[in-house]
């Protein structure tokens, strides 16, 4: 059974228990949420994974993604990314390869990671008929199944599906245009796919189909935001709602299946547009939890689109959005590397935690203990209070004081070691009290 069905039947899992745990909420809340499905956990059943949950009432998650180009195939470095990303605090992976043995290297990061993996299955085959073929109008549909089956089987927790992208939003889109176009790579093997061949998407047309499969092997289903904006003159336009209208019909068969599902949402969106997406993906789509991709809040920033992507998950988060994927200094201009991963984790979760506060999901423990431990000045409790206690280490001693309790922002006219000696220190019942 799917994690989905035994809430319904009243059954507390394993992961449940564990979830609610590390969530500080009762078990009970967990089940009867999984039971709503506007909370969702991805665990496929031919994989042990630290469980995680997503949805309202709880931390909002973080994903980041991975994976080979066409340009760059480095299975090893896909490995190093993804360990950085766990290690970084990551709630879930998702596997884009493009490039090179795509079975390989998605069982590869399967078989290291801990954490819930995702997978976006139309890329393994639009790229196989590609090199078969030549080109992604080829795709069979029998394919596009087998695919999906396959990446079950091997353990992807959950998985993006474009089932959404049909005919009435193409044409909607077609009559509409756009100024950036349309941005989603797999809506746009899709879309080439219905255009050329004249036909209905086969995974709208098969979603009863898909519903077996994510049952079997009980996979969360992502469904794709394909119609999303990639700029921000796109943004909440009649494209984007139109799909978004198909995706909340798509939800209730998948609740209908005993399937877990989740939304996934825009990319680039202006700041004060956020909360009215939130609201009208959670109204349309039965409060299904809402995966933000980003979001990016404004276009100038390449290079730096891990901070606009920061702001929008802070903004995110605090609207209701469930889980952000995360955004890398390289967004736009190439291959994420390393230090690009470790870049965007760190940012998203950021943005994720300022929204979490704000909503009061936590209470600003963890600043508490920073507020306490520089009043003392504690370098070690600050390190420990740290979001990348390592990175707070190796810059403060990149560039030693003279004086060990201070830093060389100050040096020795440290506010806080001036108040410590003498305003903290002065006689409370002194005379100057009583002027």
């Amino acid at each position: 059974m799917t994690q989905f069905e035994d809430a319904n039947k009243g059954i507390i899992t394993d992961e449940m228990k564990a979830i609610a745990k590390s969530e500080n909420v009762s078990e009970e809340f967990i089940r009867d949420s999984v039971a709503k499905g506007t909370i969702v956990i991805p665990s496929n059943v031919n994989r042990k994974v630290n469980p995680s949950a997503i949805g309202a009432g709880l931390r909002t998650k973080v994903n980041a993604t991975i994976g080979t180009s066409t340009d760059i195939v480095d299975f090893d470095e896909e490995e190093k990314k993804a360990q950085i990303a766990i290690e970084n605090g990551a709630d879930t992976l998702m596997e884009l390869s493009i490039g090179g043995d795509l079975d390989e290297i998605r069982r590869r990061i399967l078989k290291m990671s801990d954490i819930p993996v995702g997978s976006v299955p139309i890329y393994q085959t639009a790229i196989e008929t590609i090199r078969k073929t030549g080109s992604a109008i080829e795709m069979e549909e029998e394919d596009m199944f087998k695919n999906i089956e396959k990446q079950a089987k091997d353990g992807i927790d959950f998985m993006a599906i474009h089932c959404s992208v049909n005919i009435e939003t193409l044409a909607r889109l077609k009559r509409q245009g756009r100024k950036g176009g349309l941005v989603s790579r797999g809506g746009a093997f899709i879309s080439a796919w219905i255009v050329e061949n004249e036909k209905e998407n086969p995974l709208y047309l098969n979603f009863d189909y898909i519903l077996e499969i994510a049952k079997e092997h009980d996979v969360v289903l992502s469904l794709a935001n394909a119609m999303r904006a990639g700029a921000i003159a796109d943004s909440t336009d009649r494209a984007q709602v139109q799909e978004l209208i198909i995706l909340g019909e798509l939800i209730d068969k998948a609740r209908e299946a005993g399937v877990q599902a989740m939304i996934e949402g825009p990319g680039h969106i202006p700041l004060n547009e956020i909360p009215a997406n939130v609201t009208i993906q959670k109204k349309l789509c039965g409060n299904s939890p809402f995966y933000m991709l980003g979001p990016i809040v404004t276009d100038i920033s390449p290079g730096y689109d891990h901070i606009s992507s920061a702001i929008g998950a802070a903004a995110s988060a605090k609207a209701g959005a469930d889980f952000i994927c995360y955004v890398t200094p390289a967004e736009h201009l190439a291959l994420p590397g390393p230090e690009d991963v470790k870049a965007g984790v760190i940012a998203t979760r950021i943005g994720a935690y300022v929204g979490d506060m704000a909503n009061g999901i936590h209470n600003g423990e963890k600043d508490l203990a920073m507020a306490n431990a520089r009043k003392k000045l504690d370098w070690e409790a600050q390190y420990a209070a740290a979001i990348c206690p390592a990175d707070a280490r190796r810059i403060r001693e990149n560039r030693p004081p003279e004086d060990p309790e201070t830093c060389t922002m100050c040096g020795s006219y440290c506010a806080v070691k001036i108040v410590n000696e003498w305003l903290d220190k002065a006689d409370p019942n002194g005379s100057l009290w009583n002027i």
